[in-house]
């Protein structure tokens, strides 16, 4: 063989090497990286689903006290005057 050849070969076996050697801290390190974004989404969105549902109650709340405080004592009927418009 040529020396060529011998280097390329050595220089293949050297890549493979490399490749075989660290794949698996690369790989857990995207792993790490996924599951923490997995977990960051998580979190976050239990947590925004939590604010929403207190909001929400808040505001359900205020309006049904706002709807029963505007509900008039007599027997719901309003009388309205009818009147001729006066020009101008």
């Amino acid at each position: 063989m040529s020396s060529k050849k011998e280097s390329a070969a050595l220089v293949g076996v050297g890549a493979a090497a490399c490749a075989v050697c660290c794949a698996g801290p690369i790989l857990g390190f995207l792993v790490a990286i996924g599951l923490g974004t997995a977990l960051g989404v998580a979190i976050w969105g239990v947590g925004a689903l939590i604010v929403g549902a207190v909001a929400a109650v808040f505001v359900v709340v205020r309006r049904r006290r706002r709807a029963a405080a505007c509900v008039s004592e007599g027997d719901g009927v309003a009388l309205v005057e009818l009147t001729e418009r006066t020009h101008r």
